[in-house]
């Protein structure tokens, strides 16, 4: 694993991830915003840093969150990193008093989506996706003509995520420095392509998506979908229903790293579950974007 990928480990996973986890327990009384304590039995951590660091009040201890995986038992940094990559996208809940009293009221998901503007050449997110992302202009426009694409705050793109249905459960946010998910929405699968596919190219974001379909000069028998970076139960279940299609054939499309690894391999243990066909295709470079720009 390269300084990159620990990089962006520490950036997707939090210490409070790895001490929920493991079944520590937050003593609500005795925290605050700035510093919360997990119990468990008579030990104690403390999760400073906006959850990035960590330190124990009764030992020298402290670090980040893969000497937080050591100090939970992992055996070296190499397991600790083996720990801490398979918890991407597990969310830990949140104490009750982080949560504001009084929630601002917040528009549904769909009324929000209806209220922004789709791009078109020429705007802001238009600029972004086809040039500092390099993707052809006829791939954002089939996306855009499917109702895909959305244009952000501040020129980020919104990219719906959607259940099998075709009901819209929230969106990805990328934009030059932003990257985020749809507030009060859910993660299932962003989705690009045939529908009706039996080949279904499985990324970790939109935009590696819609690149791969690029390389691939979208391919009329697949659908390439995202993950948004993260695994949720929503999309783990609309996984397991593409598998049972007729014939399918799930291609792990994932990030060539470790975390693209362990996503491929949920992948595979899917489609074997489905007695479905399986590939692993992997990127040159880290994602499809960087071997599309290159």
């Amino acid at each position: 694993m390269d300084k990159r990928e620990i990089e962006e480990l520490r950036k997707k996973v939090g210490c409070a991830a790895l001490l929920e986890k493991a079944g520590w327990k937050v003593d609500v009384k005795e925290s605050t915003r700035r510093a919360i304590k997990y119990r468990r039995d008579s030990s104690i951590v403390i999760v400073i840093h906006q959850g990035r660091g960590w330190f124990d009040p009764l030992s020298p201890a402290k670090g980040d969150v893969f000497s937080l995986a050591e100090h939970l038992g992992a055996d070296g940094f190499v397991e600790a990193c083996h720990r801490v990559a398979d918890m991407v996208g597990f969310v830990p809940s949140s104490p009750a008093w982080q949560r504001p009293a009084r929630p601002k009221a917040l528009a549904s998901v769909v009324e929000r989506w209806g209220h922004r503007f789709r791009p078109r050449p020429g705007s802001p997110v238009w600029r972004y996706l086809t040039g500092e992302r390099g993707l052809p202009a006829d791939i954002v426009k089939q996306a855009v003509t499917s109702d895909r694409l959305r244009e952000g705050p501040q020129g980020s793109m919104w990219a719906a995520h959607s259940d099998s249905a075709g009901a819209l459960t929230g969106w990805e946010e990328r934009g030059p420095a932003w990257r985020g998910f749809a507030t009060g929405g859910g993660k299932e699968l962003f989705r690009f392509g045939s529908e009706d596919a039996e080949r279904i190219c499985i990324t970790e974001a939109a935009i590696d998506a819609m690149s791969l379909a690029a390389i691939e000069v979208a391919r009329a028998d697949t659908l390439y979908v995202s993950t948004g970076g993260g695994w949720s139960p929503a999309t783990d279940k609309a996984i397991r229903g593409l598998a049972k299609r007729a014939n399918a054939h799930l291609v792990a499309a994932t990030d060539n790293n470790r975390q693209g690894d362990i996503y491929a391999d949920r992948v595979r243990a899917i489609a074997a579950d489905a007695s479905a066909r399986h590939d692993r295709l992997r990127p040159c470079a880290g994602d499809w974007n960087e071997d599309l720009t290159a």
